[in-house]
């Protein structure tokens, strides 16, 4: 396969073609997510959907339907030999994303990957230099952070409104499914840890982790897990992540110094509600000697608002935002930077697990 040079990847669209042309993308994988990107690349106007790539040819012509134009394949060489071809999406088993995705750079394409990114953060790191290397844009598919009430969440946090971060708890848990090869960590903490990384200000970055698991059933690998992370201005977070659990919870709390944020994903009617109520600390000096003792700790009780959150499909404002980062030559809201945090974390809490809780340093926090 022909290596581009470096730095090529800035073209972001082919000879022949107009700037504001669709770019041209490939989706490889046909399975549980594929169909997913095939269909919002399709209604996409910012993108052409050339090729379905899979290893299962007829699965592929499956999903694509009788009438479609776009070309179904197993050749993945093929696929990067297209010139049209300007974009590669991959939504493969996450042991072959170094590979598939490392091999789209090279061919100088953008690139889109399922996450987690890689299956280790060494593998994530090469696919970010290469990307960085190269001009291209690598973008992790971090799908929560798309849905409007994340982006909505991700306002108010940066923007102030609710004060200085001192918690974030987030609860994910439900009936099944148990895998075969990954722990419940590895299968649903990446989605709060995604959404936390999103919605964090800058300065606010994990900097230690200590994860707990257990395996009541037998099944191999923890199958309920709690995993604290230390932020580098003294909060924490928890995560709490469950297979076994009778009932199916989705719900993060943010609290902050001058309001509390509860997201319920499960609730259409009211995903975010913004309370202003929490806990305020007197300084000493502001009260009197005979009063200091009852007066340090107040608590402050006010309304609770709910705003208006409107519904778009997030893979659909995932998709726009890969368009754009590719047009803009600028890094992706969930870049492959966001994408090496989440590895770093998980990576972490499996040798936290490993040590029976110990707490664990972080590389993307120093």
């Amino acid at each position: 396969m022909k290596d581009t040079a470096k730095g090529a990847g800035r073209d972001t669209v082919a000879a022949g073609r107009e700037p504001g042309d669709p770019l041209g993308v490939a989706v490889v994988g046909a399975g549980y997510w594929g169909p997913n990107l095939v269909r919002n690349f399709q209604s996409s106007p910012g993108f052409r959907l050339r090729w379905l790539c899979d290893l299962n040819v007829d699965r592929a012509r499956q999903v694509l339907g009788g009438y479609s134009t776009v070309q179904a394949t197993a050749d993945y060489a093929a696929v990067l030999a297209d010139p049209e071809v300007d974009a590669v999406a991959v939504a493969t088993p996450a042991g072959t994303h170094l590979d598939v995705a490392l091999a789209a750079l090279r061919a100088g394409k953008h690139v889109l990957v399922e996450k987690p990114l890689a299956a280790t953060y060494e593998d994530g790191l090469k696919l970010v230099r290469e990307a960085e290397e190269r001009g291209l844009t690598l973008m992790c598919d971090h799908t929560y952070c798309y849905t409007p009430a994340v982006a909505r969440i991700r306002d108010m946090v940066r923007s102030g409104e609710l004060g200085d971060i001192q918690f974030v708890d987030s609860v994910r848990i439900n009936l099944g499914l148990v895998q075969k090869d990954v722990d419940v960590l590895w299968d649903l903490a990446p989605h709060d840890l995604s959404v936390l990384d999103f919605i964090l200000p800058d300065h606010v970055q994990p900097v230690a982790v200590a994860a707990h698991g257990a395996d009541p059933i037998g099944a191999g690998q923890s199958c309920v897990a709690y995993l604290t992370l230390q932020l580098s201005t003294g909060a924490i977070a928890h995560v709490h992540v469950n297979w076994l659990s009778p009932t199916k919870v989705r719900t993060t709390m943010v609290g902050g110094s001058k309001r509390t944020l509860v997201w319920d994903d499960l609730n259409p009617s009211q995903r975010v509600a913004v309370f202003d109520r929490g806990v305020d600390l007197t300084a000493p000096q502001e009260i009197g000697e005979d009063e200091r003792r009852d007066m340090l700790v107040s608590y402050r009780t006010g309304d609770m608002v709910a705003p208006a959150i409107g519904e778009k499909e997030a893979l659909r404002s995932m998709v726009e935002e890969f368009a754009d980062a590719i047009r803009t030559r600028r890094p992706a809201l969930t870049d492959g930077r966001a994408g090496l945090k989440v590895l770093d974390i998980l990576e972490a809490a499996s040798r936290s697990l490993e040590f029976r809780g110990a707490v664990v340093g972080l590389r993307t926090g120093r």
